[in-house]
């Protein structure tokens, strides 16, 4: 069986194997999720009462700028993390490893690699058929939503932000100061580049890490016995 015949083979299993990855990721994310609310509003619970002012619930608590704001500012940097990579590995290499595309290959590729317009299969997407700004839209269309993402979730921690920020300031007897003045808060980049820099980190060390250290059966490692020069070559 050829390679193309592989890929559009039926699935075999049900829909809980055949999703099983998203399900596990997702519902690991709920959990966390709720648990970080739990210990986040125990923290903020005790802050209250040092401040001598009344404890809240914890459905009050997950509606507060505090929750907002630790949310958004873990989301903005896994989205920014996905998008730089995204777009990054166009045209960026790592000999050696899965990460990165063959050393040959840098670049959009031609449109017979990338199946588009007439080079497109039966089973392509539509828009990669097409010769048109919908086949320019689609061939970009993961980095832009991640972009997106990235950036609403940015604004998102910007404006709870600044919630939770003047919302400390009054507790001091300060005045609060607008969203515009927070862009150029200590507070507010010090939440973006805490995450930053630990998203950059990560993906520096999955590329350069791989080229040497192997994972049996996953798509993120090389085969196991293949050579560390190896490029693009998944397990």
């Amino acid at each position: 069986m050829s390679d193309d015949d592989r890929e559009t083979a039926a699935p075999r299993g049900g829909f809980w194997r055949n999703n099983s990855l998203t399900l596990v990721f997702g519902t690991a994310f709920l959990v966390v999720l709720v648990a970080q609310a739990v210990a986040g509003h125990a923290e903020f619970n005790d802050q209250l009462t040092v401040d001598g002012l009344q404890r809240i619930s914890l459905g009050e608590y997950v509606t507060t700028s505090d929750f907002a704001v630790d949310v958004s500012e873990n989301w903005q940097s896994e989205f920014l993390q996905f998008f730089l990579y995204i777009f990054g590995t166009v045209y960026l290499l790592q000999r050696g490893s899965p990460e990165s595309k063959e050393l040959h290959k840098a670049g959009t590729e031609s449109d017979r690699e990338q199946r588009l317009g007439d080079h497109a299969r039966g089973d392509s997407p539509r828009w990669a058929g097409t010769k048109d700004w919908r086949q320019r839209l689609y061939s970009r269309s993961l980095g832009i939503v991640m972009g997106c993402l990235f950036l609403g979730s940015w604004l998102a921690q910007s404006i709870a932000g600044v919630a939770a920020y003047d919302e400390q300031r009054l507790r001091q007897l300060q005045d609060p100061i607008e969203w515009g003045a927070y862009l150029g808060a200590p507070d507010f980049w010090s939440r973006t580049l805490q995450n930053w820099q630990s998203e950059l980190l990560a993906v520096a060390a999955m590329v350069i890490l791989s080229v040497y250290l192997r994972q049996r059966g996953s798509p993120e490692s090389k085969p196991v016995g293949a050579a560390h020069t190896s490029t693009g070559v998944e397990g």
